[in-house]
């Protein structure tokens, strides 16, 4: 009688990164000039996949809650990679809100399995590459000039985000009006907290070319934003009130559509779902980031042949990036075709 071997665990390796950033980082929130994220590695049968935990203090993770969740998940990880959906079952039951700590090992369980398969991630997820889209680039508020100068920078790009929120925003339109004609997005991060000047500033901004309006007011205030959305016709996309698949069916009462970002969602999986439910709600999608190196990016960007907008530019935010992956030619993304994130570069 033949005794069936036992598999071996996977193991769960992490390391902190620190990722300087190029310029300081402002958004309505605050400022930043180094982001510390945590890279994450499986290894079994000889296969590893790579990861990447993008924390934000906004929901709660930073880099070291996010190594201690890891710690407290490796163990549940188990010893078959190829069931993202049951370990994910696993992960979220023991950690429901350490949503970065476990896209990083979601990213890295499909880097895994698109290696051991010999295909790319978007083939895995059904996601034709030719139908990705144009991505924007982030302009994190500074002094006009310095908003200008990165505007010059960003030379090549077909559309860019404004992040906006603060007492000045139409003076920074107008000053970024005077250095290009781009179709403009705008994010103000949950900083305004007026609808009625929001609607009046929303309007304005229409004739100045913007084209989307992202979280306007708190994520809480879904009668306001609703409010925004009857007299306004920009679309209205929620970011920082869209965590889970559960938060979008309340939300298709009063946005327009939703961001949805690896890092705040689970990883892959949790974003496909979202992604899902927002399509069935008749909602628009826009893939979004952190600021993350190229491997994080590249996951994300598996995934964006099934979105309406991108903003996939959180790798290009910061110096030094260690890994090369998707690419970015005339604004649009540009996916990798090598087994699993297709990345170059590992740690």
């Amino acid at each position: 009688m033949t005794r069936k071997r036992a598999r071996s665990p996977i193991r769960l390796d992490w390391t902190p990164i620190d990722l300087k950033l190029r310029h300081a980082w402002t958004i309505a929130r605050g400022t930043s000039v180094v982001k510390r994220n945590v890279l994450t590695r499986i290894v079994h049968g000889g296969i590893e996949g790579l990861g990447e935990a993008a924390p934000n203090a906004r929901y709660g993770e930073d880099a070291a809650t996010v190594r201690r969740s890891l710690e407290r998940l490796a163990p549940l990880l188990g010893d078959d990679p190829t069931r993202p959906e049951e370990i994910a079952v696993r992960l979220e039951a023991e950690l429901p809100d350490r949503r970065a700590a476990r896209a990083s090992i979601d990213i890295a369980l499909y880097d895994w399995i698109g290696k051991q398969q010999g295909v790319p991630l978007h083939r895995l997820f059904g996601a034709d590459p030719a139908r990705a889209p144009l991505t924007s680039m982030s302009i994190g508020i500074d002094d006009i000039p310095v908003m200008q100068e990165k505007i010059r920078e960003a030379a090549g790009f077909k559309i860019l985000k404004i992040k906006v929120g603060l007492d000045n925003d139409r003076k920074i339109l107008e000053g970024i009006r005077r250095v290009t004609d781009v179709p403009l997005y705008v994010d103000a991060n949950e900083g305004w907290k007026d609808p009625r000047s929001a609607v009046e500033t929303i309007r304005w901004m229409q004739g100045m070319g913007v084209v989307l309006v992202e979280q306007p007011l708190p994520a809480a205030d879904l009668d306001g934003v609703r409010f925004i959305r009857d007299r306004v016709d920009l679309p209205i996309i929620a970011d920082e009130a869209a965590l889970t698949v559960d938060d979008i069916a309340p939300l298709a009462r009063a946005f327009d559509g939703i961001n949805v970002k690896l890092q705040k969602s689970g990883g892959l999986l949790m974003a496909r779902r979202m992604i899902e439910r927002a399509r069935s709600l008749g909602l628009k999608v826009l893939l979004g980031c952190m600021i993350e190196t190229s491997l994080g990016i590249t996951a994300a960007a598996h995934l964006s042949p099934l979105a309406d907008f991108a903003d996939l530019d959180g790798h290009l935010l910061i110096e030094d990036d260690p890994f090369r992956g998707v690419l970015i030619r005339e604004g649009r993304l540009v996916l990798p075709d090598g087994p699993g994130l297709g990345i170059l570069g590992t740690w």
